[in-house]
């Protein structure tokens, strides 16, 4: 390059001084700052140096640009001045490799060229500043404290930014625990609300939760989602809710039902509905409740719904329900074989109950049944939803 040299000494009224009429010194550090200063030319690199480490920074000089490449590779640097123009590499091109692989580290471009358009141009590529040969010393630790400056505003952010992400993450955890804990809430009551049934209805002790079991192991072989799971279940173990609303002589009579007392009666599924329907965590679930009696091919009640227009958790409810009621006993029967009940259904397929839904149910050993009724009947297994999401802990726990 040419023999063009830093001008020192020079005064810029904008520049902070000392009571003395010294440049002021860069804030110091527990670690002096590390720049990296790249210049062919030894009086122009050892000035910009020696200026430098009187501002108290830690500084590190490099002739070309292929020994800069060397020098960053084994050191780091908060801050690159480098000349554009060198007898061994070029300025611009050491400019985008720190930028691509240092984005973090400033680069300001020092230059003999008066050409606007050069400037900007490694403004473009990444350059935070550039310096015009020659420029006052000044000048030079002005532009180098505000590279620094610029670099810790980004640093700070990058900090906030990550404490912000934590503290994100931290509060949406405690709102999903909360959430589960809620949830879990919502099973309790659940609970509750089946114990008071099987009290007034004891003939069907434990058939909610029988059912439910049954209706949660179809709805998972037929793939149905966790989160539809969980409504699908809540409807289950909730489908009679509505006898609460039954008188007893009706719900309790040994014989048969009047054609009267059977409209009443069937009335349950309405009254559950509206019991549950204005309940946001069960609303969805009421729809269940609601169709839980009507049949695949449109002749069951309240309201005569027929195929896939019936919802789906009632669909698989129904065959589950069905299971229950022909393998328990009852008053004026008792209980007949999973085998039998397998028949049953297979007999009502397409007419009672959907036919896929049938068509899974019978891809399913008696075994599991089984073990359903089992559990829940000798170790007296508390019905809830929680665990529905992860089968996997259902059946550790």
């Amino acid at each position: 390059m040419g023999s063009n040299l830093v001008e020192l000494g020079a005064s810029n009224p904008a520049t902070p001084k000392n009571a003395n009429g010294d440049v002021r010194s860069a804030p110091r550090a527990h670690k002096p700052i590390r720049i990296l200063v790249v210049d062919d030319e030894a009086h122009v690199r050892s000035m910009i140096g020696a200026t430098l480490e009187r501002q108290g920074y830690n500084v590190q000089l490099a002739s070309s640009g292929r020994e800069a490449v060397d020098t960053l590779d084994r050191n780091t640097f908060e801050l690159v001045l480098t000349d554009i123009v060198m007898q061994e590499g070029n300025g611009i091109a050491l400019l985008e490799l720190i930028h691509a692989q240092r984005p973090n580290v400033p680069v300001i471009m020092v230059t003999a060229i008066h050409d606007i358009s050069v400037a900007i141009d490694s403004m473009r590529r990444g350059a935070y500043d550039y310096l015009l040969k020659p420029f006052e010393r000044e000048h030079l630790v002005a532009t180098v404290q505000r590279a620094l400056d610029h670099r810790q505003a980004i640093q700070e952010s990058h900090t906030y930014q990550q404490n912000l992400e934590q503290v994100v993450r931290a509060r949406t955890e405690m709102l999903r625990q909360a959430m589960e804990d809620l949830e879990h809430s919502y099973d309790v009551t659940l609970e509750a609300l089946g114990d008071a049934l099987d009290l007034k209805d004891s003939e069907t002790e434990g058939h909610s939760k029988r059912v439910t079991a049954y209706t949660i192991a179809l709805a998972r072989a037929m793939g149905i989602s966790p989160a539809q799971i969980r409504v699908i279940a809540r409807g289950a173990f909730l489908h009679d809710i509505g006898k609460m609303a039954i008188p007893d002589e009706i719900l309790r009579k040994p014989g048969k039902l009047t054609k009267e007392e059977m409209d009443f009666m069937r009335e349950h599924c309405s009254r559950g509905y509206q019991m549950l329907r204005k309940i946001p965590f069960l609303s969805e679930a009421a729809e269940i409740v609601f169709a839980h009696q009507e049949h695949f091919d449109g002749s069951g009640y309240p309201s005569h719904t027929s195929g896939n227009k019936i919802p789906v958790g009632a669909r698989i409810f129904a065959v589950a329900d069905t299971l229950d009621a022909i393998t328990s006993d009852r008053p004026y029967r008792k209980a007949r074989t999973f085998d039998e009940a397998r028949e049953e259904i297979l007999r009502c397929s397409g007419s009672q109950f959907d036919p896929g839904v049938v068509e899974v149910y019978l891809k399913i050993p008696n075994e599991l049944w089984h073990e359903l009724r089992s559990e829940i009947t000798n170790q007296n297994i508390r019905f809830s939803t929680f665990d529905i999401a992860n089968p996997a802990a259902a059946q550790a726990s």
